[in-house]
């Protein structure tokens, strides 16, 4: 019974954690205290709901949980400032206000606060990690705990991050605003910035012995849903809705049975998901009838949708996608970008065409790490009939992974052309 009752009250915190904490934050304006209230009225929900069960409205109680907390908070701030007539009447004043707060925000499903408090946490001034983090826990309901494991990190190290998260908006007296014109747009790059790196961690995780992660592909959909809601003028924010739709739809054909990693083009695509894929379309729809340039999530939602419309890998329109990773590469160049470009050019004019680019980037500093880059040559190079050269550079690419599954999959790879390669002398 006790464990059901956590298992409900963990749902509904992260449910209404983020309501939670946006209101509080409306009403003592600042995010760190806010984040405090809400985690005291978690702790006496733990306390109170397994003796007498979960309230009809469980998000009204918390919220009420936390007012009462914030209204304790203010009376202990006014006893210690010593002003106790002039503060009584703020206070009264303030607890009306807040009240009336509170009561609006319990009424809102979901209201401008969120969208303070996605602002708020997703502010430049802090380092992309602390971004991520304070997210997971702000608008996630996470706990340090399940960040932690998420990103494998110390949780230590996880906590460091959001304490200093929370202490630099205290210090930078960062507004628990929505910023206007210019700013919005720079800020609402940010806030897309950390939903998809959140995503492309569970999506293909960069170290450890799990290719994917499910659960934070689901939180950082979950958000940019949200975000689509609150953000409805946004063209990039449905295009990034519809990117991590799409490539979601693959999940299920994008690991074997012993959860070893299959690329796009050995997947089965009756595997896919086609809710995902519809659902990923609309939005891209929704995005580019918005009118104006496509931006870089747009464009990437429309280089999966290619993917995602093509009945088998044979079928894919290369030529398309391959002109759009162009358009990508004006917006936003990169070498990561030029190198999928290179993919994307070897398979519509062949496999010299990609070496070519490919070779273009052999001196780039931000690819000598990079166990893709080897990857893709050594592809180029085996369909080339250079397959000594190209197993080669698959051991590379093995070398430089940090993901074991990914890593395990290389060396197969590179095992089996050693074996092609003796077969052809």
């Amino acid at each position: 019974m006790t464990t059901d009752v956590h298992r409900a009250i963990d749902a509904v915190w992260k449910m209404e954690a983020p309501k939670l904490i946006a209101g509080l934050a409306r009403m003592v304006r600042d995010v760190a205290v806010a984040e405090d209230l809400a985690q005291d009225a978690l702790v006496a929900a733990l306390q109170q709901w397994p003796k007498t069960g979960i309230p009809d409205n469980p998000g009204a109680w918390l919220m009420q949980a936390g007012k009462n907390r914030a209204i304790d908070l203010f009376r202990r701030q006014t006893r210690t400032e010593q002003k106790h007539v002039e503060i009584g009447r703020e206070l009264e004043e303030r607890q009306e206000r807040a009240a009336l707060e509170i009561e609006a925000a319990m009424d809102d499903d979901i209201g401008d606060d969120i969208l303070r408090l996605f602002f708020t946490a997703c502010h430049p001034a802090l380092s992309p990690e602390a971004r991520v983090a304070l997210t997971l826990r702000m608008l996630g309901g996470l706990t340090t705990d399940e960040i932690a494991r998420a990103f494998l990190a110390p949780e230590t190290t996880i906590a460091q991050r959001i304490v200093r998260a929370k202490r630099t908006i205290s210090e930078k007296k960062i507004p628990f605003e929505v910023p206007r014109g210019r700013d919005l747009v720079e800020r609402l790059d940010s806030v897309l910035e950390v939903i998809y790196l959140i995503f492309n961690e569970g999506y293909a995780a960069t170290a450890g012995d799990d290719w994917m992660r499910p659960a934070l592909c689901e939180e950082a959909m979950r958000i940019g849903r949200l975000l689509a809601q609150l953000e409805p003028r946004e063209s990039e924010v449905h295009g990034l809705v519809a990117l991590m739709e799409i490539q979601a739809s693959r999940a299920r054909a994008r690991t074997g049975p012993n959860g070893e990693p299959i690329l796009l083009g050995d997947q089965n695509r009756a595997q896919w998901d086609q809710l995902l894929i519809r659902r990923g379309l609309s939005a891209l729809q929704r995005a580019e009838d918005l009118g104006g340039q496509r931006g870089p999530y747009a464009l990437q939602a429309a280089i999966a949708a290619c993917h995602a419309r093509a009945r088998s890998a044979d079928e894919t329109d290369w030529k398309q996608i391959a002109s759009l990773y162009e358009d990508l590469a004006q917006i936003v160049p990169s070498p990561v970008i030029e190198l999928n470009r290179a993919v994307a050019v070897g398979m519509a004019f062949g496999p010299q065409a990609g070496l070519d680019v490919v070779d273009k980037l052999a001196s780039e500093p931000a690819l000598q790490k990079y166990h893709l880059l080897p990857a893709v040559r050594g592809d180029f190079l085996v369909k080339l009939g250079r397959i000594e050269e190209g197993r080669g550079e698959i051991e590379r690419a093995a070398s430089l992974a940090r993901n074991e599954r990914e890593r395990t999959m290389l060396l197969e790879r590179a095992q089996k052309y050693s074996h092609l390669n003796r077969d052809q002398r």
